[in-house]
């Protein structure tokens, strides 16, 4: 349901989340597909997060999200899209309730280097009954899988989608957003 109907001349605000583990390019997304400069809450690394933070397969990153990510994409003059990262380290889920409250869909980044880190992404939208798409973000020098053996290494449903993409290509994600808002639609009309 939108935020907002639109009856009042404001138009309809629709929340989509983007999440995945840590390292796995929510912000880079978030930043490739916004038409306005994204509000970002990253922070230095410290030795502080050595032994807490997992930094396989990213151990050049030197920030991480501690709240949010936030974008907007205009549709229309009475459709908005808003963008929210969360964080994807396990200290920081407590945040994912409250981004997911009035969240219409989500989009869940994948790694194939590091598959495992998005399993609480699944499970959290899965247990709140909030659709999304799997979406493979075709890291450098990455392994390719076919979208049924990454199905099953994820145990996902049959009816969620697996794309693959490049966070860093403003056409490849917004083809990602396409195929959620078009996944969101067609699970409802099946309702």
């Amino acid at each position: 349901m939108p935020l907002n109907d639109g009856s009042d001349g404001f138009p309809s605000a629709l929340k989509l989340l983007i999440a995945g583990g840590f390292g796995v390019g929510k912000t880079t997304f978030v930043g490739s597909v916004s038409e306005i400069e994204p509000l970002r809450t990253e922070e230095l690394l410290t030795t502080a997060s050595v032994g807490t933070d997992r930094l396989t397969g990213v151990e050049r990153k030197s920030t991480t999200t501690v709240a949010m990510d936030f974008g907007r994409i205009t549709i229309s003059q009475e459709h908005v899209l808003y963008l929210f990262g969360t964080p994807g380290q396990e200290r920081f889920w407590f945040m994912w309730d409250e981004l997911s409250s009035g969240a219409m869909g989500a989009i869940v980044l994948a790694d194939t280097r590091r598959l495992e880190d998005c399993f609480p992404a699944v499970d959290f939208f899965e247990s709140r009954g909030i659709g999304f798409v799997i979406a493979v973000n075709e890291f450098d020098g990455t392994c390719r899988y076919e979208p049924d053996d990454l199905r099953s290494a994820l145990d996902l449903k049959s009816d969620v989608p697996i794309v693959h993409c490049d966070a860093r290509d403003h056409r490849s994600a917004n083809g990602v957003l396409i195929g959620l808002v078009h996944h969101l639609i067609t699970s409802r009309a099946r309702r």
